[in-house]
């Protein structure tokens, strides 16, 4: 099987590709992830197994072999935002989700256009969470 890195993850589209040595860029979809995997980051080795789509190669059975390295704590907090700029995202969040809540309780979904930007600022909210 394959050894090679992530190239690019789209995590709301749920595809995107692999490069290895010896070959081209292969198109991986969420399916191959590992059970509960949702996301890859751009650098993560990988071992994957490889099939024939109908445009062009197509990752099977991706297995993560390690994350890429952290950066260190420097640049860590020089990549995130200031505690005022993430009190104002996090109340205007806040806002959001109180209005789709309220849909809920009336027995109404959101409009996938409306909770699409909820969606996003959730997960934007997530990795700074996590840096």
């Amino acid at each position: 099987m394959p050894v090679g890195k992530v190239k690019w993850y789209d995590t709301e589209k749920g595809f995107g590709f692999l490069s290895y040595d010896g070959g081209p860029d292969v198109y991986v979809h969420a399916e191959a992830l590992p059970e509960g995997v949702t996301s890859l980051k751009n650098g993560t080795r990988v071992e994957f197994g490889i099939a024939q789509g109908r445009r062009g190669d197509q990752a099977l059975q991706v297995k993560i072999l390690d994350a890429p390295s952290s950066v260190s704590r420097n640049q860590r907090d020089a990549q995130r935002k200031k505690p005022d700029e993430m009190a104002t995202i996090i109340e205007n969040l806040i806002v959001l989700l109180d209005g789709i809540g309220e849909g809920y309780r009336h027995g109404r979904r959101p409009d996938p256009k409306a909770a699409r930007p909820v969606a996003k600022a959730l997960r934007a909210l997530a990795d700074e969470l996590e840096l």
